[in-house]
């Protein structure tokens, strides 16, 4: 799958809103403000559950790394996820 059309079905499932559950979370971080090199998925089956936790990372941008951004929508999708939200930036890692 192509980087842009992967970007565009995660934009897409976003710009829905909340559908129900289950939901899935997406939250960026990185080093700095202007690199994300970890990607957090937040996977909630229904409302009050413990959230499941599936992290990637690279060395570059992992908001331009196809491979990805191309897991992320196979996720949404094997996931039967209704609702995906975005969490916007990259929050600061300082750990790294």
């Amino acid at each position: 799958m192509q980087l842009e059309k992967s970007k565009k079905r995660i934009a897409k499932k976003v710009k829905m809103g909340f559908q129900g559950y289950p939901t899935l979370g997406i939250c960026y971080s990185g080093p700095n403000a202007d690199l994300a090199t970890e990607v957090a998925l937040e996977f909630v089956l229904e409302e009050g559950a413990e959230p499941l936790t599936e992290k990637f990372s690279t060395e570059s941008d992992i908001r331009e790394d196809e491979t990805v951004q191309s897991a992320i929508v196979k996720t949404i999708e094997r996931s039967g996820a209704r609702s995906v939200t975005l969490h916007e930036g990259v929050k600061f890692n300082s750990a790294k």
